[in-house]
């Protein structure tokens, strides 16, 4: 029997997941208002996540 040093190699999928957060304050008569003027002004990028608001970084094998 011929012994072989060789290892085959695979390809992976890695998915990398970034956290992003920040705080701001809003002007509301309840919470509900609150977050729904803090998801527009997200939609409006009136609020932006920068790299320096990352929390967290996590790597998942697919």
């Amino acid at each position: 029997m011929i012994k072989s040093d060789k290892t085959v190699e695979k390809i992976f999928q890695i998915e990398i997941v970034e956290t992003l957060s920040n705080i701001i304050e809003i002007s509301a008569e309840n919470e509900q208002e609150a977050l729904l003027k803090a998801q527009d002004m997200y939609k409006k990028e009136e609020v932006i996540l920068y790299a320096d608001d990352c929390i967290d970084t996590k790597f998942n094998i697919l």
